[in-house]
């Protein structure tokens, strides 16, 4: 139980230092919205919470590394901020990959 309390806390956390996360909260909302309203088949279910899942997660561990990162080094760092870079990158690619299969997935149910 104690586990959960910390994920808890984690969430918590994320919610009040980024609001990345909260637009992507929102995306995601509307996301589902659109798949109760065009009546998605579960398969098409199955695709998009995982990548709702995908982005929602590379973002939370993208601002876990941010936290790190300024843990390590208050002073501005080449290294520190390729990571940085690169975690933000990370959260890019999963939004790539996220946008192409909501277009996939609902693409057919609009025409």
């Amino acid at each position: 139980m104690k586990r959960f309390n910390y994920a808890l806390q984690g969430m918590h956390v994320l919610l009040k230092k980024d609001n990345k996360f909260w637009l992507h909260l929102i995306s995601a909302l509307i996301v589902v919205i659109c798949g109760v309203w065009f009546d998605i088949s579960r398969v098409d279910w199955l695709f998009i919470i995982l990548a709702i899942g995908m982005v929602l997660a590379f973002e939370a561990i993208n601002t876990a590394l941010e936290y790190v990162v300024d843990l390590v080094t208050d002073d501005y760092h080449i290294l520190a901020k390729n990571a940085k870079d690169v975690a933000a990158f990370s959260v890019m690619i999963a939004s790539a990959v996220a946008f192409a299969i909501g277009l996939l997935v609902f693409l057919p149910y609009v025409f």
